[in-house]
């Protein structure tokens, strides 16, 4: 099932999600809806918070960026079949020089920024089956790691940016929050007080 993405200004997206429990219920299903709703919204990560789920899971799938021309055919071939659920997910450890990287968000459409992020990092984490793993990830798959992790952390992107660049972007960010974009995919708007009684 194809869910809505949650837009900038939602107060879920600033939540640090709560662990996820092993009976937790239909967490099957929200995993195969979420890579449903990634693919469907064109995304390389999908992260519980953007569908409402303040819980700690995201899921990765990488293949949108094998086609990279400035990658050797190893690294394209790794992309097209790095695909992943996170349960949990606890960064240990990112390392090396950190470089820059123009990133997107699904719940923040049409704004990309360079970011930098350390091109390393050593994860813990559990897959679908609740068992634990440890894993070392570098390039962009770190990256796409990074960015779902932050958003269960409750950080987003653009708060990686200077002030300077946060407040040239102030504008388009006030009207993704109020609804005033258009999308090809579904989008769901933190309703105020103040929007409800309009």
């Amino acid at each position: 099932m194809i869910l809505p993405i949650v837009a900038y200004g939602d107060p879920v997206l600033r939540k640090v999600c709560d662990t996820i429990p092993e009976d937790y219920p239909a967490l099957d299903k929200l995993i195969e809806d979420m890579f449903q709703t990634m693919y469907h919204s064109n995304g390389v990560g999908l992260a519980a918070p953007q569908v409402g789920q303040a819980i700690r899971l995201f899921v990765v799938d990488t293949v949108g960026f094998s086609e990279n021309e400035d990658l050797t055919p190893e690294e394209q071939a790794y992309l097209k079949t790095f695909k992943k659920a996170f349960i949990n997910a606890k960064i240990l450890q990112e390392e090396g020089e950190p470089w820059a990287f123009n990133e997107g968000c699904l719940s923040i459409p049409g704004i990309t920024e360079d970011v930098r992020r350390k091109p390393t990092l050593v994860i813990e984490y559990q897959d679908e089956y609740f068992v634990k793993h440890t894993e070392t990830f570098s390039g962009l798959v770190a990256r796409v790691i990074q960015h779902e992790y932050d958003h269960i952390e409750g950080i987003l992107f653009t708060d990686h940016l200077s002030s300077f660049k946060k407040q040239l972007l102030k504008n388009k960010l006030n009207n993704i929050s109020n609804g005033k974009i258009k999308v090809g995919y579904k989008m769901r708007f933190f309703e105020t007080n103040k929007k409800r009684t309009r």
